[in-house]
């Protein structure tokens, strides 16, 4: 639905990570909003060159380095390097995501395997939380973090629809049942949020359908989280990008793929596992892992004779939401030929972390479940 949360009302939210890392945002949110907005952060465009038709990985990780003054929230970083902060938690279980220690090092998944999914318009992958925008003509594709619906308010999975038009300078309409919501936790919104820096749905709306909207937000947390009632929700500069270059008319498909799988040409084949979203209470408030329906496509690629079982069950396991290779000599997995261009978009922060290229991460022994 076309929604957000002021600062206050978001404050009180108990919303949720994916699967397997939930927590209420409630207690990060007092500790963890106000710090971010005391950083500057630099405002990066991750764009990949898209590899050849048979080939569906693209990237490469890189190691940051944490200085060893940081006092900065995983927030500050998750924005720095175009990450929701489910991803860099699924990359690097156990980090704190108030503080990240000083001096440590974290890996920052940018090596990815393309959604199975037309090369085309703009493709949303629920699952991993990420937006995939291929520009007509141009043999790239830029990926953008997104936060999604809340549980019982879900995004759309599976379906295909279409930019049907813009705003700049949205405003909002609560519904009434969004009015009742509120009201019961003894908050009260306006018939209409004028726009304006205020607005939930920020300064920008791509409409799709008659209930939803790609969308910005007043909020400086929550993307890589379940927080909106449907839409899909970017950092400011992420979605004034999309509204500057997203024509209207353009194709817009919808999928939910916690799996992800891809062959090759060399033969290598690759998985790339995300915590699937919880769809009931009972899942949510379960601490067993949700369980992983392969779908037939990816069946058939680990079905190679060529593939490690056990490399592929400690991926299934692990779900550090990077692509793993599972054939072959798996100690030194190689990086793509082509790595992601970030595109610099403001004034860099002198104070962030250096970066190292890193090669794809291999099958990794299994986290401790406390981590999760």
């Amino acid at each position: 639905m076309y929604a957000g949360y002021n600062n206050n009302s978001f404050a009180t939210m108990a919303l949720t990570l994916n699967k397997d890392m939930k927590m209420s945002i409630r207690a990060i949110l007092t500790s963890v909003v106000v710090t971010v907005a005391a950083f500057s952060q630099t405002a990066l465009a991750v764009v990949y060159p898209l590899p050849a038709p048979n080939s569906r990985l693209v990237g490469e990780n890189i190691e940051v380095t944490i200085p060893k003054d940081s006092t900065a929230p995983l927030e500050q970083f998750a924005a720095q390097y175009q990450m929701g902060l489910s991803n860099l938690l699924e990359a690097n279980p156990g980090i704190d995501v108030y503080l990240p220690k000083p001096g440590s090092t974290m890996i920052v998944p940018q090596q990815l395997i393309l959604p199975d999914a037309p090369r085309e318009g703009i493709v949303i992958n629920t699952a991993e939380m990420r937006l995939y925008y291929y520009p007509k003509g141009s043999k790239t594709v830029v990926v953008l973090p997104i936060g999604i619906g809340q549980l019982g308010k879900d995004t759309p999975i599976n379906w295909v629809t279409s930019v049907q038009r813009k705003k700049e300078r949205p405003t909002w309409t609560p519904t009434a049942a969004m009015h009742a919501e509120y009201a019961a936790r003894g908050e009260y919104l306006p018939q209409v949020y004028p726009a304006g820096p205020d607005n939930p749905m920020g300064l920008y709306a791509l409409y799709i359908g008659k209930l939803y909207a790609i969308h910005g937000t007043n909020a400086n947390f929550g993307i890589g989280l379940r927080v909106s009632h449907g839409c899909v929700r970017l950092r400011a500069d992420d979605i004034k990008y999309l509204f500057n270059h997203v024509p209207v008319g353009t194709r817009v498909q919808f999928i939910n793929e916690p799996v992800k799988a891809t062959v090759e040409p060399d033969g290598s084949r690759y998985v790339e596992v995300h915590n699937p979203l919880s769809r009931t209470e009972e899942e949510f408030n379960s601490s067993a892992p949700a369980p992983i329906k392969l779908t037939p496509v990816v069946s058939k690629t680990l079905a190679d004779a060529s593939v490690s079982e056990n490399a592929v069950n400690q991926a299934l396991q692990n779900r550090v939401g990077m692509p793993v290779k599972v054939n072959g000599a798996q100690e030194a997995a190689p990086v793509a030929p082509q790595a992601p261009v970030i595109q610099q978009t403001s004034s860099p922060d002198n104070s962030q972390p250096a970066i190292i290229p890193v090669p794809a991460t291999t099958a990794a022994p299994a986290a401790d479940a406390s981590q999760s």
